[in-house]
């Protein structure tokens, strides 16, 4: 009997880099996503600076001039970000940008918007300092508890990100597929409530990477050590390839801005559409 044909995972609406979801400003947009293009728009003008901290948004009257849109449109929009914690409404004042201690910075869609506006150094490192608090112990518990289908999980992703390469859709898609099964490999219900916010730190950290002007270091020699100590039930050993993994892809993604800024290299996710 034949086996079943892999079925593709559609990409996740966060991982779509904004500019291919909003085109123009005032491109044709279906209603259903007007408010989160407005959202976006918004959302990216915050997190990197345009609008500061207690400066208030645009008002509905002049606010759906502006974009083009309703304003029912926009205030879904504004309610979106009061939701993930970046504005604040007050009866008779307005809409203002909160402080930065409120944002929900691991949300999916904060993430997307975040590396949408271009990310400093500073927000990189932050990222990464997470990713190296959790991810060696949830490698270390993995070793310990997983299961035989979850090590053919993570082969599987493993050799579609070999087979595809990280610069394309697929094989980001695979990447995420093997660090989700890693935090589900833990068994801890808590750690896995994160596996959304992680792999969205991951697609968008790899994505940034190989939209720079210099081609990144392969990465994929780094999982299969991680891969091959879960393999083994070493806990220490994987504990210690998933820091050297955060380690080595923060060094890739640092070399990566810095040399986009000593070259006046602007990333191409502003000129090609990256998802195939």
């Amino acid at each position: 009997m034949p086996s079943p044909k892999k079925i593709q995972r559609a990409a996740p609406e966060w991982a779509v880099p904004l500019s291919d979801l909003t085109g123009s400003m005032h491109a044709a947009t279906p209603a259903s996503s007007v408010h989160r293009r407005i959202a976006g728009e918004l959302g990216s003008s915050i997190l990197c600076g345009r609008r500061v901290v207690g400066s208030l948004l645009p008002k509905e009257m002049d606010a759906t001039a502006d974009f083009g849109v309703s304003r029912t449109a926009y205030r879904e929009a504004v309610r979106m970000l009061v939701a993930k914690g970046l504005v604040e409404s007050r009866p008779h004042l307005g809409t203002y940008v909160t402080d930065r201690r409120r944002w929900q910075i691991l949300d999916p869609d904060v993430l997307r918007w975040a590396f949408d506006s271009g990310p400093s150094l500073s927000f990189i490192q932050e990222l990464f300092e997470l990713r190296g608090i959790l991810e060696p112990h949830a490698a270390e518990l993995a070793a310990r508890r997983r299961t035989a289908q979850q090590l053919a999980s993570m082969s599987d992703a493993l050799e579609e990100m070999a087979r595809h390469g990280l610069a394309c859709a697929v094989g980001r898609a695979a990447d995420e597929r093997f660090h989700e099964e890693l935090l589900a490999a833990t068994g801890n219900q808590a750690l896995m409530t994160l596996s959304a916010s992680i792999c969205a730190a991951i697609h968008w950290t790899t994505y940034f990477k190989y939209q720079s002007h210099e081609p990144p270091r392969d990465a994929i020699p780094d999982h299969r050590k991680l891969y091959a100590a879960i393999v083994d039930k070493d806990a220490d050993r994987a504990a210690r390839a998933a820091k050297d993994l955060i380690q080595l892809a923060l060094a890739d993604t640092r070399a990566s801005i810095l040399g986009d800024r000593e070259t006046g290299a602007r990333p191409k996710s502003r000129k090609r559409r990256p998802i195939e």
